[in-house]
């Protein structure tokens, strides 16, 4: 076991974790478009049709025989005879032959035999039936032909994709009203620690609210797993070790949160331990706030000791556990393959002095402020256990573990929060 005196930095922390740890191949279900938001693709879905079925105008206008057009222009215009209109949803009563043109709107099915589309602009009619054409159009002009969005038979969505909201449009324009993903991983959460009440309940002298359970909560759910509140123990051997060994045998993961720092009630390491091998892995990272967080696997399962400060749940949950959530989940986000992270990050340059330990990383909240046309970050500075520091701060910028600080006026990378 890596004791607090051997504390590892942050990826040697993953790296520990992987190598004791390899997720298992998630469950599989069928859901419909309408709870697929946020969900992960359990199989490639390949395209039945091409989409658009039948080549339509991208243009209010007039479809034509492109020929019919060529030298036209404001001196010497084309004349085409008005052969009727397209209706939107219905398809044109008779095909176009040379000379004619057909009014049609955008989206409208060409008619058969049309190969372009004149802009309304670039037109008059004329009272004897005629359309006067200003501007000549090419083979294919202001027409989406069928298969430019997709084709027949090509992969629309691959396997470990996560839906969003634009990806349920582009499978409801396919005609795919089902699809398979991947079971969302479940997450126990534990809270302990004596001097913790509910929420609802007016704490006495020396409790607190819980706060940890709606906050590691709303991070489960945001990262697409769900939560599984197990409630709030004492600090109390027993109880505490059976609430971990339900959560063990029902849920992917499990975090307590509390009793991971060193003292009379650390009882975290303890039961880890004592729960079968390889137990407590890391206990120690490098990193502020969240330096004694615990890392352990337990019948094959990761099971993580939280501080039991909020700031420090919410750093080490998007240091540690949402990641692994992440993989859990079946998701293959292409961005971090190509070495860029998923999550929504600004530039921005400090806005004063801020001095860190060298060896830590340290992740420091920041509120933005626009100004001199840039962004400007702030520290939002308090304790580990002050919760509206978060919720002042719109993001986190990381002072690395070989940095002494960052200099007010330099830039930096602020991960907001979602």
């Amino acid at each position: 076991m890596l004791g607090r005196s051997k504390a590892v930095g942050v990826g040697e922390a993953l790296g520990i974790l992987r190598s004791h740890y390899t997720p298992p191949e998630p469950g599989r279900e069928e859901v419909s478009l309408h709870e697929a938001l946020g969900r992960v693709l359990a199989a490639d879905i390949i395209s039945q049709i091409p989409l658009p079925e039948f080549p339509r105008s991208s243009m209010d206008g007039y479809a034509v025989f492109s020929a019919d057009t060529f030298g036209a222009s404001e001196q010497i215009p084309a004349y085409l005879k008005l052969a009727g209109e397209v209706v939107m949803g219905e398809a044109a009563l008779h095909p176009i032959s040379h000379g004619e043109a057909i009014a049609i709107p955008t989206g409208g099915m060409l008619p058969d035999g049309a190969d372009a589309v004149v802009m309304l602009e670039h037109t008059q009619t004329l009272d004897a039936g005629e359309l006067e054409i200003i501007r000549p159009v090419a083979p294919g002009e202001n027409v989406v032909q069928p298969g430019d969005d997709i084709k027949a038979g090509e992969v629309a969505f691959t396997r470990g994709h996560m839906l969003r909201p634009q990806d349920l449009g582009a499978l409801a324009g396919i005609g795919t009203t089902r699809v398979p993903v991947f079971k969302r991983p479940k997450l126990a959460i534990i809270n302990t620690g004596s001097e913790i009440v509910p929420a609802d309940r007016t704490p006495r002298p020396g409790q607190v609210r819980d706060v940890n359970s709606y906050t590691l909560a709303g991070l489960v759910r945001l990262a697409g797993a769900i939560p599984v509140l197990k409630g709030i123990f004492r600090d109390e051997y027993g109880p505490i070790r059976e609430a971990v060994e339900s959560a063990i045998s029902e849920c992917d993961a499990v975090a307590l949160t509390g009793g991971s720092s060193v003292g009379n009630q650390d009882l975290t390491a303890k039961i880890i331990n004592d729960l079968g091998n390889p137990g407590v892995i890391v206990h120690g990272v490098s990193v502020k706030p969240g330096k004694p967080v615990i890392i352990g696997v337990v019948g094959g399962k990761p099971v993580f000791g939280l501080p039991g400060h909020p700031v420090a749940v919410a750093v080490c949950f998007n240091l540690f556990l949402r990641p692994l959530l992440k993989e859990i989940s079946g998701e293959i986000d292409p961005l971090e393959h190509m070495g860029i992270s998923g999550v929504r990050v600004v530039e921005a340059r400090m806005a004063r002095n801020y001095s860190s330990v060298p060896g830590r990383e340290d992740h420091l909240g920041v509120m933005l402020k626009k100004g001199d046309d840039e962004l400007w970050a702030y520290p939002v500075l308090g304790k580990s256990g002050l919760i509206f520091t978060l919720v002042k701060a719109h993001g986190t910028t990381v002072i690395p573990a070989d940095r002494p600080g960052i200099a007010k006026g330099e830039k930096v990378i602020v991960r907001l929060f979602d």
